[in-house]
């Protein structure tokens, strides 16, 4: 019996240095999933006839590269709002598959608050993010915004604090933060 009551005690001791453990590591930004997932309806785009049947078509080769269209070069007037304050501008326009809910998609992306300051990038890891869109895995003004690129395409996205992380804030990102972020949508699949 005593045997019994070591183990048990092992095992609560190793489940708490777990927990702990979990919630003192420093997470990425982007990835963690605050709200609940966008449905169906609302991210379905519809594709025109035109469009390319291969959801996993890669990247086209654009003249424009991240140094050269830089998201300081959008401009105010230039920026579509959606109605649930999503404010974007396609820096570069993509000639491949729209992503649908469900895909993952695997894009480059540099985040920074309003005034300028960078607190994540993918391109500084040179990794490509992936995730599920609209599986609630990232913040929802991302899930939204990425719904309407097309493969190739790079689009600032201006998210209000409720479509990202709200009063709440994380690691670097103050409570009620308005996020900027660059990306690029490089592939589906």
């Amino acid at each position: 019996m005593r045997e019994i009551l070591i183990s048990v005690g092992v095992m609560l001791v190793c489940i708490v240095f777990l927990v702990v453990a979990q919630f003192n590591q420093p997470q990425a930004a982007i990835a963690t999933p605050l709200q609940p997932p966008i449905e169906q309806a609302q991210l379905s785009t519809p594709m025109p006839d035109n469009a390319p049947d291969d959801a996993t078509e890669p990247a086209s080769t654009s003249e424009t590269t991240p140094e050269t269209a830089s998201p300081e070069s959008a401009t105010p007037e230039a920026a579509t709002t959606t109605d649930s304050g999503l404010q974007y501008v396609d820096l570069v326009e993509g000639t491949g598959a729209v992503p649908r809910a469900g895909q993952t998609v695997y894009v480059h992306y540099t985040g920074t608050l309003e005034d300028g300051t960078k607190f994540d990038s993918s391109r500084d890891r040179n990794r490509p993010f992936s995730f599920r869109l609209g599986a609630g895995q990232v913040i929802r003004g991302w899930d939204e915004g990425i719904s309407t690129m097309r493969v190739g395409g790079r689009r600032q996205l201006v998210i209000p604090p409720d479509l990202g992380y709200g009063s709440r804030g994380v690691g670097p990102i103050p409570p009620n933060s308005t996020l900027v972020f660059d990306v690029e949508l490089l592939r589906i699949g």
